[in-house]
């Protein structure tokens, strides 16, 4: 016992105690997503209906921050669907979008490699019609959104002073600039 309380294993342990301390606090991360936003994401398994959702979910970030994108006009209200509009400082707020942007890109990419993956109907049922433009319509309504927030980001990006922020709308200008050259290859 008399070894470890001296004098080199003493900061050792001492290192260790801030590892493990750092390390449980890094996983109370926050998530980009509120729980009944989570819950509308579940119950929107056609891709249209999921990045329709998605973009109103970007578009009250963009409504809390105080920025019009002209989107989603309740998205700033409590609703018993949505729930109450997303909480967090600017810098949170901005990498929501970004990740909630490339969710959208990933849910479209996922699809696109697992075309079997999307709900599968009876031909009785009225919505298996629409089935073969579902993937067409959710592209182009992601790019129709990304059109909007282009210019608003990069006005952000011109007013932001901090890295983290400028970081996250790059990236989403990233996004918004890959959604858009997307759109111009579908048939």
């Amino acid at each position: 016992m008399k070894l470890i309380s001296s004098g080199p294993f003493r900061g050792l342990i001492a290192i260790l105690v801030c590892v493990v301390c750092s390390v449980s606090i890094s996983a109370q991360r926050r998530d980009y997503l509120t729980d009944e936003e989570i819950e509308v994401v579940r119950d929107a398994q056609d891709i249209d209906a999921r990045v329709g959702v998605l973009i109103k979910m970007i578009d009250r970030r963009f409504a809390v921050l105080g920025i019009n994108v002209n989107g989603w006009k309740d998205g700033e209200k409590t609703s018993s669907t949505w729930g109450e509009p997303p909480k967090g400082a600017r810098s949170e707020l901005l990498n929501d979008i970004k990740k909630i942007l490339q969710k959208a890109v990933d849910d479209i990419d996922n699809l696109a490699a697992n075309p079997n993956s999307a709900p599968i109907r009876d031909k009785d049922d009225k919505r298996a019609k629409k089935d073969p433009e579902r993937f067409p319509k959710a592209v182009r309504a992601l790019a129709a959104a990304s059109k909007r927030y282009l210019d608003p980001l990069k006005m952000e990006l011109d007013r932001s002073t901090r890295d983290e922020e400028k970081g996250s709308i790059i990236d989403s200008i990233d996004l918004c600039n890959q959604i858009i050259d997307a759109v111009g290859r579908l048939p």
